[in-house]
């Protein structure tokens, strides 16, 4: 169960970056088209992208090879890093279910 904690770690350090990246391109975006300005955006948005295809081997890692979580259950955590605010909701979700499957096996 090492392997699902260490796992769990990495999918939430890059559940929180993803988390917070998607923010941060939606006040780019803001920037882009209320201010005429998409420098933010060229900067942050390929940064976000980087790191997402990141979270989804991270999720991926965790749900499909270590937890074996369902597969309807896997997409929407893969979808959760693009939809603001809820990277961070499918984390304590994710967190809670992969801490229930540990405690069970120890």
């Amino acid at each position: 169960m090492i392997d699902v904690e260490s796992a769990l770690n990495f999918y939430r350090v890059m559940a929180y970056i993803v988390g917070v990246m998607l923010l941060v391109l939606c006040a780019a975006m803001v920037v882009k088209y209320g201010f005429d300005s998409g420098t933010m955006v060229a900067v942050v948005g390929p940064i976000h992208g980087f790191l997402y295809m990141i979270y989804l081997v991270a999720a991926i890692n965790l749900g499909l090879i270590k937890a074996r979580w369902s597969v309807g259950y896997l997409l929407l955590v893969l979808i959760a890093g693009t939809i603001p605010f809820l990277s961070f909701v499918m984390e304590r979700s994710v967190t809670e279910r992969a801490r229930r499957r540990i405690a069970t096996a120890s």
